[in-house]
Parts: structure tokens; sequence; C-alpha cells
């Protein structure tokens, strides 16, 4: 079949047209019969010529002038010339001036060349069929140039042109009642679809709502009215052909149809480059709250660690042992309650953070750089300062809690004994002051002298007390105990009274040695009993000191040591018995012999004031203290027993805790390395070991509890176990991090894989490609590793632009490239990201082609909220062609796309 054929694929038989039914077709054509029947009547019937004519004439009035007769008009070619000159704003070859056939000939030939150099295939159609006024032939080739000029060049989503005016109408109208435009002839019957586009457009022209369906005729002549009135696009259509036709003419709807879509094409045009401003404003604010509100989570963590690092780097002890526990109470309440969200928040800052960086990177925007002394490695150090001075806090605190236990014991001991020594002193300086020996006897000097012997005796025994006490108020002061000003003034006391006492005893020594010549006559027995009853007494008393001492120890051995002390003690109770029946058989001596010798003995020992009695009743006392001293040690072996339990009970559950955390590490190690499985069977992976670790808890919280019944105890070491609760809760805490930062990379690759449109097989060759060269398998590689993947493959690198390579996958210059920076490098030259020039272009839309934009066009163009973001950020413009109030949108655009300082 021959026929001219447009590019959009539309077609028309030409010849056939100058055909009557009756008229059999020239040879050249060799068509059948029926064929020419078939489009000789369809445009006779269904394409009015007024409708191209008024079209023409709406192209023709910009040149000044108009047809009247569509068949008449074009026949010297020159009208014609001129229409096509308007359409196409080109100029075509100067028209011959003549008015013989051949000039018209020639004419009408320079507008069919210029018709066939765009690109339309002219087959059987001749200048001699439009010079001689064939009206068939001439409508054809004007439907041609429709289709090319008018039609042609429209396409929604890549659809011919008719397909796209079609699509385009019926995305405009869809929002509209009783419109559904499904072709371009009796879709168009009723009126409502092309007042639907006028409303859609222009809705200050036409009340949709006051249409009416069953109003056809009236609906047509107010779309075609308020066309040609406000839109410059001529009557085209007569209301009354349409509505009575059954099947409208399709090439004359769509005419007038393209008229509307070129009159709305700023308007869509518009709408296009406001819908871009808005995607690139909606992606710069987002990106902006993201770091507004990581600024404030990082301000606020700096704050917390600012105010925290004072309380734990205060080393001022307390004074009391209740203070000092209640300090390690409030150290504990800080590590169960307060730290564990400040770890959580730290984990999340690092999360928002990469995820950010994604986002910026996704949307081709420059890297976030936080605010001074607010980035990621800031925090870390600040924490890492936090976790030094914490630790150190609690070893402080152990520390002086076992100080002041230490004091304690001591001050209590340093009490008994200056007691024990102060009861002893109590009246010896009067006694040593007395002068009795005046007015003695004899018997009664030589009892004195005796009994000063005894005395001295007595003194030499407590000499040792005396220094054991002044031992312990020295060790009390180097302890820096806090009553020491009270310790050292009884201290004092005891030294001066001791000192006062030896000047004494010398004084009356003397005195008693001046008149001992005076006196001869002893009672050896009294002066044996009283010599061998003050070291037993003092023996005794040793004794019982030693039996009622305090003692403290941390451990079963140390226990035992006083056990086995004590039964040695015991072990010499049989030879001080024998002792005391020796004195007691001394007295039994003196009272035998003043039995048989009839000596009267009046009153108390002349030599001491020690009597059988006391050396009895203190014997008694000693034998009493043995079995509750007894009782005392196997109490402290059963309280040693107790913590030994605790501490085997905490050694076993920190065994199985400690290597549980360290094999987790391990195995979300080798899921986060491993390229079988899809992203999301990774992170359904992940999420089941975050689940488990979270569920895992209640054995940390067990473990916790051991160690504060350990701490409670006064337990500081712990031989059945490598790991203390410190090893556990920052192993812990690792755990949770490296569970969360894994976790959040597989989703930022995933948001990688779905914004770049990585395939997962891609995404596996990326991996497998990292791995090989992640020599340390720690999920990083060094900068030799990642220079030796790119040459593998196929970069052919030189320094200066391996250099700017890690500067992209380094910013911060770690020393390392990690699996995403990696793949953001693999996948960044096929991303499709919109640029600053694209948004300046769209603004220029907007600006109708001006260097500048103003306020009211941003507010008419834009949503409220991105006009007004757009208005409080972009500066005054400065070109001397601006109204006042001008806004410079070129160097906005570029800002978008800079230093993220909007």
């Amino acid at each position: 079949m021959l026929c001219f054929q447009l590019s959009a694929g539309v077609s028309w038989p030409p010849d056939i047209a100058s055909f009557s039914p009756s008229t059999p077709p020239p040879p050249h054509l060799h068509l059948p019969l029926p064929w020419v029947r078939l489009f000789t009547t369809s445009f006779l019937l269904f394409s009015p010529p007024q409708t191209f004519t008024a079209w023409c004439n709406s192209h023709l009035r910009k040149a000044g002038t108009q047809i009247e007769n569509i068949e008449e008009d074009f026949r010297n070619g020159l009208k014609l010339m001129l229409l096509l000159e308007v359409i196409s704003g080109e100029r075509l070859p100067k028209p011959d001036k003549g008015k013989m056939r051949f000039h018209k000939i020639a004419n009408v030939n320079k507008a069919l060349d210029f018709i066939s150099s765009k690109g339309v295939k002219l087959v059987s159609i001749g200048a001699e069929e439009i010079v001689d006024g064939n009206v068939k032939m001439t409508l054809g080739m004007i439907w041609t140039i429709i289709l090319r000029f008018a039609i042609q060049d429209i396409s929604v989503e890549e659809t011919s042109a008719k397909e796209g005016l079609l699509l385009w109408c019926q995305r405009k109208t869809a929002p509209y009642r009783n419109v559904n435009v499904q072709n371009f002839h009796i879709s168009w019957k009723d009126g409502l679809a092309l007042c639907a586009l006028i409303h859609r457009h222009r809705p200050d022209l036409i009340d949709y709502s006051k249409l009416r369906k069953d109003d056809p005729v009236g609906n047509l002549n107010t779309a075609f009215e308020v066309a040609e009135k406000y839109l410059d696009i001529p009557k085209m259509l007569d209301a009354d052909d349409i509505v009575n036709t059954p099947k409208p003419d399709e090439k004359a709807i769509m005419t007038y149809v393209s008229c509307f879509y070129h009159a709305f094409a700023g308007a869509e045009q518009a709408e296009t480059a406001a819908n871009r401003i808005c995607k690139v404003l909606a992606v710069n604010q987002e990106n902006e709250k993201l770091m507004e509100e990581y600024e404030k989570l990082a301000s606020e963590l700096l704050e917390w660690i600012r105010k925290t690092i004072p309380w734990l780097e205060n080393r001022v002890a307390e004074q009391t042992m209740h203070s000092m526990q209640q300090k390690l109470e409030d150290f504990r309440d800080y590590r169960r309650v307060h730290k564990p969200p400040k770890v959580q928040e730290k984990c999340q800052l690092e999360i928002n953070f990469n995820t950010l960086q994604t986002k910026l990177r996704l949307s081709n925007r420059p890297a976030f750089m936080p605010s001074e002394g607010k980035m990621v490695s800031d925090i870390a150090n600040a924490w890492k300062g936090l976790e030094q001075v914490e630790k150190g806090y609690e070893e402080w605190l152990l520390t002086e809690i076992r100080r002041l236990e230490r004091l304690d014991h001591l001050a209590e001991k340093f009490k008994q004994k200056s007691t024990l020594h102060e009861s002893w002193t109590t009246g010896k300086e009067e006694l040593l002051s007395q002068k009795d020996y005046e007015s003695a006897s004899l018997m009664e000097i030589r009892a004195l002298m005796r009994k000063h012997e005894a005395f001295e005796s007595d003194l030499a025994a407590h000499q040792d007390r005396v220094e054991q006490i002044a031992a312990i108020a020295q060790e009390l002061n180097e302890l820096d105990y806090y009553d020491a000003a009270t310790i050292n003034a009884r201290c004092q006391g005891i030294c001066d009274q001791w000192d006062n006492l030896g000047t004494l005893t010398q004084k009356r020594r003397e005195s008693l040695e001046r008149v001992e010549k005076l006196w001869e006559t002893i009672d050896q027995l009294y002066l044996e009993f009283a010599k061998r009853a003050a070291p037993f007494n003092n023996w005794m008393d040793g004794a019982m000191e030693d039996l009622q001492d305090m003692f403290i120890v941390h451990s079963i051995e140390e226990i035992q040591s006083l056990i086995t002390a004590h039964d040695q003690f015991k072990a010499t109770i049989p030879e001080a018995d024998k002792e005391r029946m020796a004195i007691m058989g001394i007295h039994n001596e003196i009272l035998k012999i003043a039995q048989t010798y009839g000596i009267k003995v009046v009153g108390e020992n002349p030599y001491t004031v020690l009597s059988p009695q006391d050396i009895s009743n203190k014997w008694e006392a000693v034998k009493q203290l043995v079995p509750m001293r007894d009782q005392m040690l196997q109490e402290e072996v059963a309280r040693q027993q107790s913590n030994e339990r605790l501490r085997r009970q905490f050694g076993a559950q920190a065994n199985i805790i400690g290597p549980w955390i360290q094999t987790k590490m391990e195995e979300i190690s080798h899921v986060s390395i491993d390229i079988a499985g899809s992203l999301e069977e990774q992170m359904s992976n992940l999420k089941t070991y975050e689940q488990n670790i979270i569920n895992y808890k209640s054995n940390i919280d067990t473990l916790e509890g051991d160690h504060q019944l350990s701490q409670e105890s006064l337990i500081f070491d712990n031989k059945h176990t490598n790991y203390t609760m410190e090893h556990v809760r920052v192993g812990w805490e690792q755990l949770l991090t490296t569970i969360a930062r894994t976790i959040n990379e597989v989703e930022n690759q995933i948001l990688t894989r779905d914004a770049k449109g990585i395939s997962q097989e891609q995404l596996n060759e990326f991996r497998a490609s990292f791995n090989h060269f992640d020599r340390k398998r720690n999920g990083m590689m060094d900068p030799d590793d990642f220079r030796a993947c790119l040459i593998s493959m196929g970069y052919d690198l030189g320094e200066v632009e391996f250099a700017r390579i890690m500067t992209l996958v380094d910013p911060n210059n770690t020393g390392v490239v990690t699996f995403q920076a990696f793949i953001d490098f693999m996948t960044r030259e096929t991303a499709e990201t919109d640029t600053a020039e694209q948004v300046m272009a769209s603004f220029k839309i907007l600006a109708s082609d001006k260097a500048y934009i103003t306020v009211e066009e941003l507010r008419r163009e834009l949503p409220p909220e991105q006009a007004e973001y757009c208005i409080s950020r972009m500066t005054k413009y400065i070109g001397g062609d601006a109204l006042p109030g001008a806004l410079d949108y070129i160097s906005f655009s570029s800002a978008l796309y800079g230093e993220s300082d909007l």
C-alpha cells in the first residue's frame, strides 16, 4: 500500500482521497476498490475542513494574515510556506513571486521539501494536486503538518504521540466526576472532558461544579468560548456537529485538544520544575533534621560525661566506713542505672551518624562534619576518659574501704589496750608518791622494798603494752585516721604518765634503798610468792588480752593461721597450770609455816597486791575465754567458707559468661562477612543474635547480684576465675555496641543497594572481593590491601589517583577502609542523583527565565513549607535588573550541594 508515514507512527493514504467510488485508481496505486471507498468516505464525513482552517488561522494570525478557503488559499504556496515558517520558527527558501502555474508549483514544492526535511516520508503526493485545489489532498497535507508540528512531539512516559496526548488527558481529568477519557471521539461528546482540562489548569475560568452531563452543547460551547477568549485557542469545532454525530472525527478532536496541551505546556514545565525542587529541598530538610538531632544528642552526651567525670575524679575520702560504703553503693547505682542508657545513646549516636553519612552520599551531598568537639572520635575519646576515671574511682573506693576497715580495727585495738593500761596505772602515781616508809618498822620497810621491787617488775612487764599503744597510734596517724587528734592526745597522756611513773619509781627506790640497811627481816616466802605471782598474773593478762583480741581476715588460710596459733596457746595451758599450782603451793607453804610456828598472819602479802584468790579468779576467767575464742574462730571459719562459696559461685558464672560473650562477638563477625544469602537473610540472622543477646541479660544481672554480695562481704579477690565484673561489663557493653553497629551496617548496605540498584549478585561479588583482601579478618582493609583489591578489579592506579580515592573512602583519615565505604566507592559512578545544575534549571523555569526569583513566585509555585524554606535561606539578588526583594536562586542551588551550611 502506498502512503506517507510520520515518525510518530500515523499514516494516511492521500492519493485515494482524490478519487470517487466510481473512478478507477491510477495505475501507480493499484489499490482495491473497497480501500478507495472506505478512505474517501471516511475523510469526507469526519474531517470537517473548518477545524483545519481554524487551526491554520490560529498560527497565521501571528503573521498578520489568515485563510478563508482552505482548498483555494494554499494553491499558490505562499501562505503554505508562511504557515510552516510560523509553526516551525525556521526560514524557508524565498518564494517565487510570479503568478504562473509553474511559480505556484515551485512554491508548493518548497513547502513539501521542508516537510520531508523534518522526517516526514511523503509518498504519492505532489505539488500539482495542491495547486489544482484538490481538497482531499490538501486536507491530508494539513493533517500531516498537524501531526508533525502539533502532535508528534507530545510524549508522556515514552509513549507514541497519540498515546502520549491521550495519557496526558487521562491524568489531567482523572479527579473529575463524569469524565472518563478513553479515546479521541465519543469520550469528548458531552463537553465535560474539555471543561475539566481547562478547570485543572485555570480553575478561575470555569465553575466545574455547576456543569451538567445532560447539557453537552452548553458544556462544549462554554469550553470553546473560554478557550478562545482566555487561552487564545480559536474555535475549531461545532458543538451541534459533535453532539449529533455518533462518532466525532478523531483527527479534528486531536487537533483541537493538542492546542490545549501546548497552551498548558508552560504550566506543565513549571510543575515538573517545582516537583524537582521540592524533592531536593525535602532531602536537605531531612538531612538537616538528622544533623540537628546528632548535634543535640552529642551535646547532651558530652555534657553528661563532662558532669560525671568530676564526680568520679573526686577522691576526698569520707571519715567513716558507713559513708564510704554509701559512696560505693552510689557508684553501683551509677553502673547499673545511670550509665547503661548512656551506653545505648552513644551506640545510637554512632548509628545515626553512619546513616546520615550514607544518606548524604546517596543524595550527592557532601559528608556531614559535626561542630568542633562533637565528632564521633571526640565522643569516643571522652567516653574512654570517662571509663579510665571510672575504673580508678572504683579502685580508690575499695582501697579506702580497706583502709577504713583497718583504721577501725586499729582504733578499737588502741582503745582496748589503752583502757587496760590506764586501768593498771590508776593510783600508781599516788602510791609511788607516798612516804609511808618514814614511819614504818623494819619489817614494814623491808616489805615496802620488796613490794617496790615487785612493782618494778610489774612496770617492766607493762613496757611492751605502752610500746604497742604508741605503735598503733603511729600507724593510725600514717593511715590518716579521721580522729587522729584524740588518739594522739590519749597516747601522749599515756606516754607522759609512763615517763612520770618511771621517774617516781626511781625516786622511791632510791628512798627505800637508803633505809634498806635498817631492815633485815623479810619473809622470803611472801617475796617468792610476789615474784612468781606477778609474772604469772601478767601472763594471764596477756592471755586474756590475746583471747579477746579483735582480728580481721579475708581468707580461710588466714583464719586457719589464727586457729593454729590458738591451738598452740591451748597447748601451753597445762604448763601454766603447773605454774599456778606452784604459786598456790607457796601460799599454802606460808599458811603451813604460820600454823606450824604459831605465826599469826595478819592482812595481805606485804610484797604484792595479788592474792591467791586473784590468781584463782583470773585463771578461771582465762579458762572461760578459751572456748569463747574457739567459738569466735569457728564462726569466722564459717564466714570465710561462705565467702569461698561466693567466690566459687561468681567464678563459675563468670567462666561461662565471659567465653559466651567472646563467642557471640566472633559469631557476629562471621555473619557480617559471610557472603552466603541475601542482606535480608543476614539482617534476620543478626536480629536473631540481637534477641538472644537481649535474652541473656538476666545472666549478667545475676552475676551483678553475686558481685554485689561479694563486695558487701568485703571479698576483693577471686582465684577461681580470671574474669572480673569489670571485664564482663566491658565485654557486655562491647557486645551490645557490636551487634547494633553490625545491624546498622547491613541496613546501610540495603539502603545503598536499593538506592543504587545493586543486585544481590553484585553485592556478593563486592563482599567476596572485600573478604579476600581483608587480611586481618576484622571487617576492614588497610590502604595496601585496598590498593591490591582495586588493581585486581582492573583499576590502573597512580599515586595521585589512589590518594584521591582514599580521601573518598576514608574522609576521617582513620587508615582503614570499611565495607560500607568500599560499596559506596564501587557504586558511586553509577548513581543517578540530582545535580546543582538541574536544580538551577528548575528554578529558572519557575522564574520565567529570569536570573532571580521573587517571593511571590516561590509561594505560588511551591508548597508552603518548601517555599518558606527557600525564602528564609536565599540571599538577596544583587543584579541591577532585579525587582525589590528579588532572591538569588543560583547561589542557593549551589549551596544545596556545597558545605551543607544553609
